[in-house]
């Protein structure tokens, strides 16, 4: 199946997933600790306020087609907004995930480490 086949709240779906996946091999980079120790320090990633607060910084280095991706999982209408968050953090995070899941499927994995590590660690050398 085509990419852009897919929802864009079933590419923020496996997006969600895909990044958490990211969140949880760099916390384990950083040595071994308790897992207690690794779900807090994930919750620092995860949270759609944290998520939303992100995209800033990622926006200016998508190109055209990831910048459509993610707008179109920011404009998805979904059923849910959580409690710990506002209706546009909410929004916002949907679009990082939904961007994150575009480009699973895509294959580009290099490409969502390279944008992981802009998020997570910063600088912009490679993006």
């Amino acid at each position: 199946m085509n990419v852009n086949e897919y929802s864009p709240l079933a590419l923020a779906y496996l997006g969600d997933a895909y990044y958490e996946l990211l969140v949880r091999a760099h916390l384990l980079g950083q040595g071994n600790m308790p897992t207690s120790e690794l779900n807090k320090r994930a919750k620092e990633y995860v949270t759609a306020v944290k998520q939303s607060g992100m995209v800033d910084t990622l926006l200016p280095h998508l190109s055209e087609t990831e910048l459509a991706a993610y707008k179109r999982g920011r404009n998805a209408h979904s059923a849910h907004t959580p409690k710990s968050a506002a209706a546009v953090q909410y929004r916002r995070a949907t679009g990082l995930e939904s961007l994150f899941g575009y480009l699973y499927v895509k294959g580009d994995t290099e490409r969502a480490l390279s944008l992981f590590k802009l998020l997570v660690i910063g600088g912009n050398e490679n993006v």
